[in-house]
C-alpha cells in the first residue's frame, strides 16, 4: 500500500464518527457503531447502499404480505416467510451480535436488536419482529448518508493529494512520486494539474486556483520568482518550479496530517457520550430484567396468573427503545459537520475540542505584522515635493536600485518600472541613517548634471545640514535631498489589510468585546493601527515572552468563568503564544511552519474576517449539538416509561428511535452550512 493509500485509509476510519476503537465499543450499547468492528463490512456498505435497499425492500414487501394475507395462509407458508424475511433482513446483525458474545461486548446495540426482535419472533409477534430490524435498518441507511455527507468536505480535502511530480528525463516527462522528489528538484506543472509540492517558479507564468487551500475562488497570477503552494491547480501555462520544501513539510502534506489528528481530539461533549453509556447500558439491562422479574414474582405471590408473556414483550420492547442511537450518532456529526463547514471556508480546525473552545471565545489576541497588518511595507504618500511626485519616486528608486533593504524595495516596487542600473554612478550607504548616491548626467536624467542624491532619516537630513520637513503622518518617514537642497519625503508603512477593520466590528457584533493587540513594534505605529481599526487594548514594543506573559495575564483573569482565549498570530516568534492560549489561530497562507505547527486553528487565506466566520460556525455547531443531547435524551425517558407501563408496544417503540435518531441527524447537518 502507497503512503498516501494508508493516509486516504486512515482519514476513512479515523473519521468515521469520531469514535476511537480502543475499547472497540465505546458507546458501551455500540449504537451506530456495529460496522466499526469490521472494518472491511463498512467498507462494502459504503460501496453497496444498493444492497441495503434491496434488502429493505424485500423484507418489507414480504412483512406487508403477512400482515394482510398472513391469516389466510397453510402455516407452513406463513413460517417460511418470517424465516425468509428475517434472515435477509437481520443475517449481519445477528452475526455481529454472536461475535460480540466471544469477544465480551454482550450489551453492544447489536445484542440488543437481536434479543428484542427473536423474542417477539418467539412471542408469535412475527410483523413487529421483522420491523424492528427494518425500521433499525433503515434508520442506519440514513446515518451512513450523513454521515458520507459531512465526510464529503474532509474526503474533499484529501482527494488535493498529488498522486505525481513531473521531472524532465531529457525531453520527456518522467511521473515520480510526490516524496521520492529532493529538496531543489525542478518540477513541472503542465495546465490543469496540481502543484504536488511547494516550489518558486523558475520559468513560466500561469494562474492558479487556490480554493482548495483557501476556500478563496479567484485565481491567483504567479510568475518567475513567486511562490507556490502544493495543492493549488495550475490553470493555464506550463511552470516549471524549484521545490522549496519535501513533500512532507508542504503545505498541502501538512493540512493532510492536521486534518487526520483533528479526528482524534475529542470535546467534552463528545466524552459525555461515552461516561452516559457506561452507567446508561448496564441500568437498562438490569431494569429490563426486572420489569419482568417483579410483576411475575408479585402475581405469583398474590396467586394470580404471572401473565410472562406480556411482561417479557413489555421488557423487550423496553430493549429495543433503551438505544440511544440518537444521541451517538448525532453528537459526533455535529462536530464533524462544523469542522467540515469550517473546512468548506478555509478554515482548518483541527480537533473538535476547539470548535468548543472557539464558541466560548470571550477575548481575542492579535499579534500586529502579518495578521492585521499585510507585514509588507508599501509607499502609501509623497510630501512637500518640490517636483511632480512620480519624478521623485524615480530619482528616489534609482538611488536606491542596489540596495537590498526592505524600504529599498518598496521604493522600487512602487516605481514599478525597468531600472537601467548604468545610471547609477556611486552609493554610499550609511548604516542606520540612510544613503547617498550619485545619478549620471545623461538619458533620463540629463537634467540633474550629476547630482547627489541624499535619501534616508532625519539623521541623514540632519548631519548633511538640510532643512527638513516633518511629517504628520505615522509610519516611516524617507527624506529625499538633491545636493542638499530638501526635495521633499516619501511616507512607507506596512499597510493593514483590507478586512481587519470589517473583521473587529464583526467581532464586536458576535460579543467579543475584549479585543487585544501585542506588537513588538514602536508605540506610535501600534496605537494608530489599533486606533483606526477599533482595537479596545495595545501593548506595543513587547519581546516574543513578553507576548506569552500577556496572554497567561488574559488567561489567569477569565479563570472559573467558563471563556477561552483565543490568540491570532502568523510567525514564527507566535509559536509559543500560539500553544499557551486557550485557542490558538494561525495565518495559513503566509505563517511560519512553526505557527502553524502550534496553532489549533489555521486560517488558510490569512483573511482576519475568517476568525468571526470561524467563532459563528463553532457556536453554531455547540448549540446543535446541545439540542440534540436534551431532545434525544427527554424523548428516550418518555418512550421508556410508555414502554415499560406497557401504554406502546414494540412499533412506538421502533418509530420513535428512528425517528429521534433521523431528526436529530437531520439537526447535526445544520452544521455543515453558516449563512454567510
Amino acid at each position: 500500500m502507497h503512503k498516501h493509500d494508508e493516509e486516504d485509509e486512515i482519514v476513512k476510519h479515523d473519521h468515521h464518527h469520531h469514535h476511537d476503537h480502543d475499547d472497540d465499543d465505546e458507546c458501551g450499547c455500540g449504537c451506530g457503531c456495529h460496522h466499526h468492528h469490521h472494518e472491511e463490512e463498512e467498507e462494502e456498505e459504503e460501496e453497496n447502499p444498493k444492497l441495503e435497499i434491496i434488502r429493505i425492500a424485500i423484507s418489507g414487501i414480504i412483512l406487508l404480505a403477512l400482515m394482510i394475507f398472513g391469516s389466510k395462509m397453510p402455516p407452513v407458508l406463513m413460517y417460511s416467510l418470517v424465516g425468509i424475511a428475517y434472515i435477509i433482513i437481520a443475517y449481519d446483525i445477528l452475526f455481529e451480535a454472536i461475535n460480540g458474545l466471544f469477544k465480551g461486548h454482550l450489551l453492544d446495540e447489536n445484542f440488543l436488536m437481536s434479543i428484542a426482535s427473536v423474542g417477539a419472533l418467539v412471542l408469535r409477534e412475527f410483523s413487529e419482529g421483522i420491523a424492528v430490524m427494518i425500521f433499525y435498518r433503515l434508520g442506519e441507511l440514513f446515518e451512513e448518508y450523513a454521515v458520507g455527507k459531512s465526510r464529503a468536505n474532509i474526503k474533499a480535502l484529501m482527494d488535493i493529494r498529488p498522486d505525481y511530480a513531473n521531472i524532465e528525463d531529457g525531453t520527456t516527462l518522467k511521473r515520480v512520486k510526490p516524496e521520492t522528489v529532493k529538496l531543489g528538484s525542478v518540477i513541472v506543472v503542465q495546465p490543469g494539474e496540481r502543484v504536488p509540492i511547494d516550489g518558486k517558479v523558475v520559468q513560466g507564468a500561469s494562474s492558479l486556483d487556490t480554493a482548495a487551500l483557501t476556500g478563496e475562488s479567484l485565481p491567483v497570477e504567479v510568475s518567475k520568482g513567486d511562490e507556490v503552494l502544493s495543492g493549488s491547480i495550475n490553470l493555464s501555462g506550463i511552470i516549471k518550479l524549484e521545490t522549496t520544501k519535501k513533500f512532507s513539510e508542504s503545505a498541502l502534506s501538512r493540512i493532510l496530517t492536521m486534518v487526520r489528528e483533528a479526528s482524534s481530539r475529542k470535546t467534552k461533549s463528545e466524552n459525555f457520550i461515552k461516561k452516559f453509556a457506561k452507567i446508561y447500558t448496564p441500568i437498562v439491562c438490569g431494569a429490563a430484567v426486572l420489569l419482568i422479574a417483579i410483576p411475575v414474582l408479585i402475581n405469583l405471590a398474590l396467586g394470580n396468573d404471572p401473565d410472562v408473556q406480556t411482561w417479557v414483550y413489555r421488557a423487550l420492547s423496553f430493549l429495543c427503545v433503551s438505544c440511544p442511537c440518537a444521541l451517538v450518532i448525532s453528537i459526533p456529526l455535529s462536530f464533524f459537520a462544523g469542522i467540515g463547514c469550517a473546512g468548506k471556508n478555509g478554515i482548518l480546525v483541527k480537533g473538535s475540542g476547539y470548535i468548543e473552545a472557539l464558541a466560548k471565545t470571550r477575548t481575542l489576541v492579535f499579534d500586529k505584522t502579518g495578521t492585521m497588518t499585510k507585514g509588507v511595507f508599501e509607499v502609501v504618500g509623497i510630501h512637500h515635493s518640490t517636483m511632480p511626485d512620480d519624478r521623485l519616486l524615480e530619482i528616489a528608486a534609482y538611488a536606491e536600485s542596489a540596495s537590498s533593504h526592505p524600504i529599498a524595495k518598496s521604493i522600487i516596487k512602487a516605481y514599478n518600472k525597468p531600472i537601467n542600473r548604468n545610471l547609477t554612478e556611486s552609493v554610499q550607504e550609511l548604516g542606520g541613517n540612510g544613503i547617498i548616491a550619485v545619478l549620471k548626467p545623461e538619458g533620463i536624467f540629463k537634467d540633474l548634471g550629476g547630482a547627489e542624491i541624499a535619501i534616508g532619516n532625519d539623521k541623514l537630513m540632519n548631519r548633511l545640514g538640510v532643512d527638513l520637513i516633518p511629517c504628520h503622518h505615522t509610519g516611516t518617514i524617507v527624506h529625499v535631498a538633491i545636493n542638499k537642497a530638501y526635495a521633499g519625503h516619501i511616507l512607507i508603512t506596512d499597510v493593514i489589510k483590507p478586512t481587519a477593520k470589517w473583521a473587529i466590528g464583526e467581532l464586536k457584533a458576535l460579543g467579543i468585546s475584549d479585543t487585544v493587540m501585542l506588537t513588538g513594534d514602536s508605540k506610535a505605529v501600534a496605537d494608530d493601527v489599533a486606533k483606526k481599526l477599533g482595537i479596545a487594548f495595545v501593548h506595543s514594543e513587547l519581546l516574543p515572552g513578553d507576548k506569552v506573559k500577556k496572554v497567561e495575564e488574559l488567561i489567569e483573569d477569565k479563570t472559573g468563568k467558563s471563556q477561552a482565549v483565543a490568540f491570532v498570530g502568523d510567525g514564527i516568534n507566535d509559536a509559543p503564544v500560539l500553544s499557551r492560549a486557550d485557542v490558538g489561530i494561525a495565518m495559513g497562507g503566509l505563517g511560519s511552519d512553526a505557527a502553524i505547527e502550534a496553532a489549533d486553528v489555521v486560517l488558510m487565506d490569512d483573511d482576519p474576517s475568517k476568525i468571526a466566520l470561524a467563532i459563528r460556525i463553532s457556536r453554531k455547531t455547540l448549540h446543535i449539538a446541545h439540542e440534540n443531547i436534551y431532545f434525544a435524551i427527554g424523548v428516550k425517558l418518555l418512550c421508556l416509561v410508555l414502554t415499560a407501563t406497557g401504554i406502546t408496544g414494540m412499533w412506538l417503540a421502533i418509530f420513535a428511535d428512528v425517528g429521534v435518531m433521523a431528526l436529530a441527524v437531520l439537526n447535526a447537518m445544520r452544521a455543515l452550512r453558516i449563512r454567510k
